[in-house]
């Protein structure tokens, strides 16, 4: 009789750097205190039928009155890093002026809880929190929101930068402009557009490579870079409708910002697409080389690979910038999330190896979301057990292990996320968190996962002593 073997221990390069994170309308509630300003996502959720159930994020998780308790979950934990989001509209309500001294006080409490626990803090400049008085201007449609998100970054280089070493400009790009812009309606501001959004694309492009200048020439000393998700896309079959299809596609998720950030403009794949839509008018001279300035990392969130299959184009006048001619599908065979997201770990090896083969001046790369969403409820004996998602960040580790084995430079993971949280359009139905939330009350209850976390970071900081 055979005995099934114990999986190979996870080993990663000493100095590997764990983490876990959240994002500020995801978690901090307390949108009207603090003198913080209207978001986008306070005008969306707040449209009738817009998210789950009328679901907003003006209690989430409470984390703004519950700072303290959530920094002791993150010394329990026993992480390296905590990659969070500056809120905008909580530092500047209207998006421009004087930055709002509560607003600034809030994040000096947050990172100093964070060096005392020992905590590396990482912090995120825009995660999707437009302040409403810029979108009523034009948002990121309009150019001149470039220079309010400089202005706004500098205040934070200014207040923060003798503390936080680790800096992201934009967190995925691709949500506030093309899904949020020129998608479907799903999701802040709900528009949908066409070569406005494209043009909104460019602008937060634009925005990343200025704040990038702007930080190098503050008296801040670190890290910069700048997050981008990335969907790798497979044909449906070798027809050479599924072909293009999932070229097009793939140049979408996976290149339409990494090209231009790393160098290399816009994916000529993609301009030939869009013509009818916009003849990248908007681009002016040495706009690609401002964009193109250089990083010290290049953020790789992944979650999912795709399947497509071609399909029609909307007529031309209901046409959005997110159409592509194509139909998305998880690969087929694969276990699906609570959110229908395909299990997809070797997904996660084959775009590291594929940066890296594709930009041979990558910049070292940080993992900075991973995880998954399950239905995971409190258990009669008060515990939350999730084996589900032990599996799937062991698995989306070991891939990632693979692509490190074979020369990838990847410096950390940042799994999604600390706690369960307001998971935007879908609200409150998705749980991704480590850390159970019972959003009536606010109760946080470690799931089996974090402990398991927790074992994993102690035993490769243990080993990594050793070595």
């Amino acid at each position: 009789m055979t005995t099934a073997s114990a999986p190979a221990p996870l080993t990663l390069p000493a100095g590997f750097r764990w983490g876990t994170a959240t994002s500020a309308y995801q978690v901090e509630g307390a949108v009207s205190e603090g003198g913080r300003g209207r978001s986008v996502w306070d005008t969306f959720s707040h449209t009738p039928g817009l998210t789950h159930q009328g679901d907003t994020g003006d209690v989430a998780c409470d984390h703004y009155h519950r700072l303290d308790e959530d920094l002791d979950l993150l010394a329990d934990l026993g992480v390296d890093t905590y990659r969070f989001s500056i809120a905008w509209p909580r530092l500047q309500p209207t998006g421009r002026g004087r930055p709002e001294p509560r607003g600034v006080a809030f994040y000096d409490r947050l990172i100093d809880g964070l060096l005392e626990r020992q905590i590396s803090p990482m912090a995120t400049l825009f995660h999707w929190d437009l302040p409403q008085d810029l979108e009523d201007r034009g948002g990121w449609r309009n150019r001149d929101t470039v220079h309010d998100f400089v202005t706004y970054a500098r205040y934070c280089f200014d207040a923060y930068g003798d503390r936080v070493t680790d800096w992201i400009t934009l967190n995925e790009p691709i949500c506030p402009s093309l899904h949020g812009t020129g998608g479907y309606g799903h999701a802040a501001p709900g528009l949908r557009l066409g070569g406005p959004a494209i043009t909104s694309a460019h602008h937060l492009l634009l925005a990343h490579g200025d704040a990038v200048r702007a930080y190098r020439n503050s008296a801040a000393a670190g890290r910069i870079g700048i997050t981008l998700n990335f969907g790798p896309v497979a044909p449906a079959s070798d027809r050479a409708e599924d072909l293009a299809a999932a070229a097009r596609v793939d140049a979408l998720q996976t290149r339409l910002f990494a090209d231009p950030v790393l160098g290399r403009g816009y994916p000529d794949l993609l301009v030939r697409h869009w013509r009818e839509l916009t003849d990248m008018g908007f681009v002016q001279a040495g706009d690609l080389e401002r964009i193109a300035e250089p990083l010290d990392f290049l953020g790789v969130n992944y979650y999912k690979s795709w399947v497509a299959r071609a399909a029609g184009l909307p007529p031309l006048a209901d046409r959005v910038a997110m159409d592509m001619g194509a139909v998305l599908e998880p690969p087929p065979g694969v276990p699906r999330t609570g959110f229908g997201w395909g299990v997809t770990p070797d997904g996660l090896r084959t775009l590291l190896l594929d940066l890296r083969h594709r930009h041979p001046a990558l910049p070292p790369l940080f993992v900075t979301e991973n995880g998954c969403a399950y239905p995971d409820e409190v258990g009669p004996d008060g515990n939350v057990d999730d084996p589900e998602r032990i599996a799937f960040h062991d698995a989306y580790l070991r891939a990632l292990a693979e692509a490190v084995d074979a020369g990838v430079d990847v410096r950390g993971y940042t799994c999604w996320s600390l706690l369960d949280n307001f998971e935007w359009a879908a609200g409150y139905s998705q749980r991704f968190g480590l850390v159970h939330v019972d959003f009536p009350t606010g109760r946080r209850t470690p799931k089996s996962s974090f402990g398991w976390y927790r074992d994993l970071i102690s035993t490769h900081r243990a080993a990594g002593v050793a070595a």
